[in-house]
């Protein structure tokens, strides 16, 4: 059986609506929630929640934290996938390739542009994307999402169009 690590940090995939606020929050981690609905018979995912942060919010100390976590689970020699918010999802890939330059597996960096269980939300897609595509990249750093895959290093947020594109 194939395996999966999944580490989440919160970001808008994870963001649920608060009535009491009227603001969409990170309170609550939903990816294995979501993951139950997906149909994965060869597929092994263990989820380790790290944080549940907006992306804006995330401090170099997080990204240290992320760092950190990336180093342990690179010693089960299994690919990676990380759920994040897409305003820094790019700063927080260049800073995991900078401590791996050449990991010995993918690890991949998805997210959403709207929260899981929102109506035309892309987070179960980007997340569905990422697990297949975890399977078959070459080791590096990259973000997977809207069916297309970047290296990290090449890549930014198009704010205008709500996707991602060649930097």
């Amino acid at each position: 059986m194939k395996k999966v690590q999944v580490i989440t940090t919160g970001g808008t995939i994870e963001k649920a609506y608060s009535e009491q606020s009227g603001t969409v929050l990170n309170t609550t981690n939903k990816i294995e929630q979501y993951l139950k609905l997906l149909r994965l018979p060869d597929l092994q995912v263990h989820v380790t929640p790290l944080m549940n942060k907006d992306s804006l919010e995330m401090s170099a100390e997080d990204r240290s934290r992320l760092a950190a976590e990336v180093r342990k689970l690179l010693d089960l020699n299994q690919p990676i996938v990380i759920t994040h918010g897409t305003d820094t999802m790019v700063e927080s890939g260049l800073a995991i390739e900078g401590a791996f330059p050449s990991p010995p597996v993918p690890v991949i960096l998805t997210g959403a542009m709207s929260p899981l269980g929102f109506e035309k939300s892309d987070g179960l897609q980007n997340l569905t994307e990422s697990l297949f595509a975890a399977q078959l990249l070459a080791p590096g750093v990259y973000i997977v999402i809207h069916g297309q895959v970047f290296s990290v290093a090449h890549v930014r947020k198009d704010r205008e169009r709500g996707t991602f594109v060649p930097a």
